[in-house]
């Protein structure tokens, strides 16, 4: 077997982008697509909010992958599966049945992209030391969010290009989910080259548990879970929300208090500006987190998340479509999801401490699921109700609950802090 922290500046990039992707393809483009495709603001919330589902159960099925096989067979096999369905999903665009087909294949894209999640992060807490583990988690942030702006950014510039080469939506987005499902491939060969054997089936590195039972009862045990499981839910209240009605406010002519924006035009702004804040903001908060640990950090990070979205509410308050206040809007709300998310994956790792870290962790990211899916699927009907100005208005009040919140949560002030051995 390798030895921890070998190669890991070849495959934490590679296997967190990965893991990315089919995220932001399932929960975030799948939204644009939709838009596009003419498909209501209501339905989109509602039924896009539901593919968060597979990501809020997968604990039921988490203890398997920490049971059976090694965390790199269950990735690799995960990862093909979720090419297979985005190419489906490209297949179906063009059928009558386009709706209920594409939502099939995201569905089998969103299970396999949550059981992904489980032994990619299994992975990283297997062949990674923890001081490796709190250094690379802005690295591993940052390729998390790149991937995300790639599917926000260059694919659907791509298929911004194509709806205006062929004026058929349709046909472009076909063709661009067909091109996703061979990246998706193509980077399920490049973890199965990069990403070392640090497991054997007989003996995996960590202590396994002995029943299902036990794992799910020793997280629900561990020390103030409740007010854990609380600030998990609503860490990102209204992040949640601004997610899913963020494309169509863009997408939306300025008559129904949209800015008439193309989808190309999208694209570029999240694909060139979006991914350089990403990647700053995603790295500064890992080496910070690492150097000083997490207490300090903790609040800055929750505002950073949290702050951006006034933009969103003076950009439609006062009906601003220039392309200047877009973009920096953009900017200054991807730095703060970068720079806030470090906190928020480093205390993730923290509530998974202890035996059977791979399934505690999918518990907590879980919950986290849940925290996204449960507003989505309102957000919708928020946004007709309220209109883009109160919504956003609404969207930045959300924040307030984690912030109390924060009072109440422990964990080692120095967590995550880099040691000198």
């Amino acid at each position: 077997m390798a030895e921890k922290d070998k190669g890991a500046w070849g495959w934490v990039p590679i296997l967190y982008f990965t893991q990315g992707l089919p995220y932001v393809l399932v929960v975030t483009v799948s939204v644009i697509m939709y838009k596009q495709l003419g498909v209501s603001n209501s339905d989109i919330g509602l039924y896009t909010s539901w593919l968060y589902l597979p990501w809020v159960i997968k604990p039921l099925w988490s203890p398997l992958v920490d049971l059976k096989s090694t965390k790199r067979k269950w990735f690799l096999a995960m990862q093909l599966l979720i090419a297979i369905a985005l190419l489906g999903v490209g297949l179906s665009i063009p059928t009558n049945m386009f709706f209920i087909t594409t939502l099939a294949c995201f569905w089998m894209a969103a299970f396999a992209s949550a059981t992904n999640d489980i032994a990619s992060d299994g992975y990283y807490m297997l062949g990674l030391t923890e001081k490796k583990q709190s250094f690379f988690v802005g690295m591993r942030s940052t390729f998390y969010r790149l991937a995300m702006v790639t599917g926000e950014g260059l694919i659907v510039i791509m298929a911004g290009f194509l709806e205006n080469k062929y004026g058929d939506n349709s046909k472009a987005w076909s063709m661009t989910m067909i091109a996703a499902a061979v990246l998706m491939l193509l980077l399920t060969i490049s973890n199965f080259f990069v990403t070392p054997k640090y497991e054997s089936e007989a003996s995996n590195v960590t202590e396994k548990p002995k029943s299902f039972l036990e794992v799910f009862k020793s997280f629900f045990q561990k020390k103030n879970i409740g007010i854990a499981l609380a600030f998990i839910l609503t860490y990102r209240l209204g992040e949640s929300q601004l997610v899913k009605m963020a494309a169509p406010f863009m997408l939306d002519s300025p008559e129904k208090g949209g800015l008439g924006y193309s989808t190309e035009l999208i694209g570029t702004i999240f694909g060139t500006a979006g991914v350089i804040m990403l990647s700053i903001g995603g790295i500064l908060g890992g080496i910070l987190i690492s150097r000083d640990g997490l207490k300090k950090w903790m609040l800055p990070m929750v505002l950073s998340l949290n702050l951006p979205n006034i933009l969103y509410a003076l950009l439609a308050i006062t009906k601003t479509t220039h392309v200047i206040p877009v973009t920096a809007t953009v900017m200054f709300e991807k730095f703060g999801y970068g720079f806030g998310f470090a906190a928020f994956l480093m205390y993730l790792i923290y509530i998974a401490e202890g035996r059977s870290k791979t399934s505690h962790y999918a518990f907590a990211t879980g919950f986290m699921a849940l925290g996204m899916m449960l507003p989505g699927m309102i957000s919708g009907y928020m946004q007709q109700w309220l209109g883009y100005d109160g919504f956003f208005i609404w969207v930045v009040i959300a924040a307030l609950p984690a912030l109390i919140l924060l009072k109440y949560i422990t964990y080692p002030p120095e967590f995550g802090k880099k040691t000198d051995n």
